[in-house]
């Protein structure tokens, strides 16, 4: 197992779990290079407004990248890492197929945070604890930098959620947030939550940028058309629809991983 009893029961009870080195330093600084790449390339889009849901801020930046795995093959095969499908098929059942991949990016002094959500509100599944996102942290994630914020047990509350004024396209709500606790992690360092698990981001008020890469998962039994919209290629990566990635890209990028990391850590010496 790759989780411990505790961690499992923590994920169960709490909807979070965080693990400060789920990535070697290999990885990491593979992982790291891509982002630095698209983010050079201009692929990353400020979703920030001037508080009113469609005029782009000129003073704050949230860049986000969503979907990436068509832009990126490192980015595709991450899902297929053996210890990603062995985390996530721990946490959430099988078959488990991938939802959605995704960055933001919070440009140093000017970097805007993502508003308190579930993403069940998005999704809609009947169990909230059968999705999962992943969220690495790029970069080292502090409370002076804006890193993930989560409301322990906030699963069991269905909040409602309103269009944010900040954003040109998210939701948000409006929980308690004198319960939230901040999830600081060296970079490597992953937290799984639960897509009932309240969270934000906050502004990065430090002079470097710090970026969080985000996929989600969702177990196969809880596909409905809410969540079957807007992300049309979800790869099974575990069960008996697996291929590999053979079916739904045309390639098997299963067993590519490492390859991979190889190549982005070679492109960055």
């Amino acid at each position: 197992m790759y989780f411990n009893r505790q961690q499992l029961d923590q994920f169960q009870t709490q909807g979070f779990v965080a693990i400060p080195d789920f990535w070697d330093e290999r990885e990491i600084t593979a992982i790291r290079n891509e982002v630095t790449r698209l983010k050079n390339d201009g692929l990353l889009r400020n979703v920030a407004t001037e508080c009113d849901g469609k005029t782009t801020s000129k003073v704050k930046q949230n860049l986000q990248l969503c979907p990436m795995y068509d832009k990126s093959d490192f980015v595709r095969a991450l899902p297929f890492s053996t210890k990603v499908t062995e985390a996530v098929r721990e946490l959430i059942g099988d078959p488990v197929l991938l939802h959605l991949d995704q960055v933001f990016l919070k440009p140093g002094g000017s970097g805007a945070g993502t508003n308190w959500h579930q993403d069940n509100a998005y999704f809609k599944i009947a169990n909230p604890l059968k999705g999962t996102a992943m969220w690495t942290a790029v970069h080292d994630a502090t409370v002076a930098n804006g890193t993930l914020h989560v409301i322990p047990g906030s699963f069991r509350t269905e909040y409602e959620h309103s269009r944010d004024p900040e954003s040109n396209h998210h939701i948000r709500c409006y929980p308690p947030e004198e319960q939230a606790i901040p999830i600081e992690l060296p970079a490597g360092g992953v937290v799984f939550f639960c897509y009932g698990t309240v969270h934000c981001t906050l502004g990065n008020n430090t002079a470097n940028e710090r970026a969080g890469l985000a996929l989600h998962f969702l177990n196969a039994d809880y596909v409905n058309m809410d969540n079957r919209r807007g992300f049309e290629i979800k790869p099974y990566l575990t069960g008996p629809l697996a291929t590999g990635g053979l079916k739904e890209y045309g390639v098997k990028v299963e067993d590519t991983w490492n390859e991979q990391v190889d190549r982005l850590v070679m492109a960055g010496a």
